[in-house]
């Protein structure tokens, strides 16, 4: 298979998220991802991109326009995707996630969307360059 590389530009407001699924969905057909692929970059996707839109721009907006994009990337082997943004640094891998718990009921509010981003991920990175935020979500498909 022949590498290939796409790309989608988003508004940095809550209708980024759907966009965003609707695009890896329609990619996934198109390349015939295994249902496993699909769900487990669509909830990477859905998790990191959600946090995007909901905490990395402050109003009122800054001189530089808030921008958002999504680059796929196949190889046969694996599927990359790498969520870029000009919001407040943010680095989503630093730290461990809150420990499992018994019940809902004991979990606290945030840091579980990284621990199901790296189970269903070969990997996750983060880098700060030139005032984006690059995170990198790779999965193996071989």
């Amino acid at each position: 298979m022949p590498d290939s590389h796409d790309s989608l530009d988003l508004p940095a407001d809550l209708s980024a998220v759907p966009r965003a699924l609707q695009w890896i969905e329609a990619l996934a057909e198109r390349r015939g991802w295994t249902p496993r692929a699909t769900f487990g970059l669509s909830l990477s996707l859905d998790e990191a991109l959600t946090n995007v839109v909901s905490y990395a721009f402050d109003p009122p907006l800054t001189e530089d326009a808030p921008a958002i994009r999504v680059d796929c990337r196949t190889d046969g082997a694996r599927i990359e995707l790498e969520l870029r943004d000009n919001g407040r640094a943010y680095d989503p891998t630093a730290g461990d996630p809150p420990p499992l718990v018994a019940c809902l009921d004991e979990a606290g509010v945030g840091g579980h969307g990284v621990r199901l981003m790296r189970h269903y991920l070969d990997t996750l990175a983060y880098r700060r360059q030139d005032g984006w935020n690059c995170l990198t979500l790779v999965m193996r498909t071989a």
